[in-house]
């Protein structure tokens, strides 16, 4: 399957499966962030999921979509699938990530996005005062965590993928505002 294939896939989930439910979410006083599980083999959905702080903490929208994951009667093995998430995985949904068996993931904003665009600094912060480092490594033993944003500057419409992106990105950073509206 090609990379631009893929990238088009992943932008639609993230449009179409992903999104509406953060909108959702963002109404129920939950942040930004969301995931979806793809098989590998035609990138069918298996399940979408988005952030579900405002129940519990933990309830990030890695971590909550891994639960969704393991909760269906029947699912494919981890191994078999893509994870894909909306933002860079925390240090506690790579913990989650690796702990589950993806081996391959997939992201859209990075953490300097996260903490610039949608003023959500945490990622960062913990991985420097906890973990004294500014990033994780994306290749590993448990997986390997690529940047959509990286991929598509290889691509031949790299223009096309980055307008979809823009429109993307304006939608999330609506929906971080509204969140931290709803917190004054």
């Amino acid at each position: 399957m090609s990379e631009a294939t893929m990238v088009e896939r992943f932008l639609d989930v993230i449009e179409k499966e992903i999104l509406p439910k953060t909108e959702k979410g963002i109404s129920e006083g939950h942040k930004i962030f969301g995931a979806a599980v793809l098989l590998k083999k035609d990138l069918s959905l298996v399940i979408a999921g988005t952030n579900h702080e405002g129940q519990n903490p933990m309830w990030h929208g890695e971590v909550f979509t891994i639960k969704q994951f393991y909760e269906l009667q029947q699912h494919p093995m981890p191994e078999e699938c893509i994870f894909l998430s909306t933002h860079e995985p925390c240090s506690m949904c790579l913990s989650a990530l690796a702990w589950s068996g993806f081996k391959s993931v997939y992201f859209l904003f990075g953490y300097e996005e996260t903490r610039d665009d949608f003023d959500i600094p945490d990622d960062i912060r913990i991985l420097k005062e906890i973990f004294r480092c500014s990033r994780p490594s994306r290749k590993s033993s448990y997986f390997d965590m690529k940047s959509i944003l990286e991929i598509i500057h290889f691509l031949p419409l790299k223009e096309t993928y980055l307008d979809r992106i823009r429109i993307l990105k304006e939608k999330y950073i609506h929906m971080s505002e509204e969140y931290f509206s709803q917190k004054l």
